[in-house]
């Protein structure tokens, strides 16, 4: 089985992020970059159904030279190939992304190195379109489902569960597929310090992706703002064993006693 993970290379999940002085963009001078944490399950997710069925695991990202950061974390994390469809580093539309995607795979496949499992995070932590992956489907007239909590492979054929309120949705795809998954669907290896200087050797495959005028999506940033940092307070209950009456008051009001 042929599997391919896409992920995309984001400011670091909880951090605070700072705004350009014309207030369009992020700056990025200070800040660490990451995956999505449900891009993270993606890739472990290819990894796990290659080591079950065999085969190999490819992970792409579209983005600058310094992406290739996400790229060797995925392949510390035991993934065996990965390619780069560098870019300038300006923001590319959903759109756009997927068609890149979608040219990357139609290429390989011609060449006889297709596909058989798409695997997206559910939506990326920092713009969380949910629009990448079902674009891809699209373009590649692939069957496609979301947010899934659980994957089998039978027989060619993916089931997938996704959670909904008061029980589960199950999902039977013929591959190959397009398949967004969830955080919660694994748990992610935690890559050694030995595979990680092992995965700065492992070449990168590098495609300069096509990008049109007509693939802006429309949409036009005009302005960001950084929502306001949540105010809290904190009441001293009091000191050493003459809290606890006040403490049993409190988890009382709670419900919790």
């Amino acid at each position: 089985m042929e599997t391919l993970a896409c992920v995309k290379r984001v400011p670091d999940t909880g951090a605070s992020i700072p705004l350009t002085d014309d207030e369009r963009g992020i700056d990025t001078s200070t800040l660490g970059f990451t995956v999505s944490p449900h891009e993270e399950c993606a890739v472990e997710e290819a990894v796990q159904q290659v080591e079950a069925h065999g085969g190999a695991t490819t992970v792409l990202t579209l983005g600058p030279e310094v992406a290739t950061e996400q790229l060797q974390t995925a392949v510390a994390r035991e993934a065996d190939k990965a390619v780069l469809l560098e870019t300038d580093g300006s923001e590319w539309h959903p759109a756009a992304t997927a068609k890149a995607i979608a040219a990357a795979v139609r290429a390989k496949s011609e060449d006889g190195a297709g596909f058989d499992l798409l695997l997206f995070g559910n939506e990326a932590a920092d713009t969380e379109d949910h629009q990448v992956a079902v674009r891809v489907a699209h373009e590649l007239d692939l069957p496609y489902v979301t947010a899934i909590k659980e994957l089998d492979i039978e027989n060619g054929t993916a089931v997938a569960r996704r959670e909904v309120s008061g029980g589960s949705e199950v999902y039977e795809l013929d591959l190959p597929a397009v398949v967004a998954v969830k955080e919660g669907i694994n748990s992610p290896r935690y890559p050694s310090m030995r595979s990680r200087m092992q995965a700065k050797k492992q070449p990168i495959e590098r495609i300069e992706p096509e990008r049109s005028d007509g693939d802006g999506g429309g949409l036009e940033t005009i302005r960001l703002e950084a929502p306001a940092a949540g105010g809290g307070e904190a009441e001293i209950l009091g000191e050493g064993p003459a809290a606890a009456p006040r403490v049993v008051d409190v988890l009382d009001d709670m419900g919790v006693l």
